[in-house]
């Protein structure tokens, strides 16, 4: 089912493309940690802001808190964000492991519970570091992805992390990127919490969801900018 699914929404919306690099781990890491809760321009700008500020990430272990808050104020929940930034990055010089590019030794789980044993990193942001940036088969799941599959049918989970660890028990080999941010594309544009726009939907014929609404609802602008792609 996850293969039909996945080429439904490849002929929809196009095979996703990847980074023309593999950003580093800790950039990753960092700038999924400046997504929760905001949208991907704002997050975006946050972690070049940031970025600019602090071209070494050596550089947050001495700086003080309200610097890191006020140059990633524009990704929302600042204080936060900034503490989650500032513990790990702590944390990390304290093993001198600055870069995490030891991960890529580590298989999938091991790599996911060394990155959640850190305060303020979950399976979702752990799992976006090995889906984008050591390229791992993992698919990540965050509301939408969560909503979509189980109004598909795919799974039937209370929480996001229960979805998670579900699709990935038997994760099809290759398909984890496409099928990730297909499933974005379409929770942010046609699969919406209300008002779901099923006229359009390119699975509505596999979707188990029993209040499909086939009126006529407003098209939702398109945003083909990823922010983890772009990193």
């Amino acid at each position: 089912m996850l293969e039909l699914l996945n080429s439904r929404l490849i002929e929809h919306f196009g095979l996703p493309e990847r980074n023309k690099r593999k950003p580093e781990p800790l950039d990753l890491l960092i700038a999924t940690i400046l997504s929760q809760n905001t949208n991907d321009n704002n997050s975006y700008e946050a972690y070049i802001n940031l970025k600019q500020k602090f071209p070494e990430w050596s550089m947050l272990v001495k700086s003080p808190l309200g610097q890191i808050e006020k140059a990633i104020r524009k990704a929302g929940l600042t204080n936060q964000k900034a503490r989650t930034i500032k513990n790990l990055v702590v944390n990390l010089s304290k093993e001198n492991r600055l870069d995490l590019n030891f991960l890529k030794k580590m298989k999938n789980e091991e790599a996911l519970e060394y990155l959640t044993s850190f305060k303020g990193v979950g399976a979702k942001t752990a799992s976006c570091v090995l889906l984008f940036s050591l390229y791992r088969n993992v698919c990540p799941v965050d509301t939408h992805v969560h909503r979509t599959l189980n109004r598909i049918g795919i799974v039937n989970e209370n929480s996001p992390d229960k979805t998670f660890r579900k699709i990935n028990e038997n994760l099809p080999e290759g398909i984890a990127h496409s099928l990730h941010t297909n499933l974005i594309k379409l929770g942010r544009e046609i699969c919406r919490p209300t008002n779901p726009n099923c006229t359009v939907c390119p699975v509505a014929d596999l979707c188990a969801y029993p209040a499909k609404n086939f009126d006529k609802a407003p098209e939702r602008k398109k945003s083909d900018f990823l922010l983890l792609d772009n990193v």
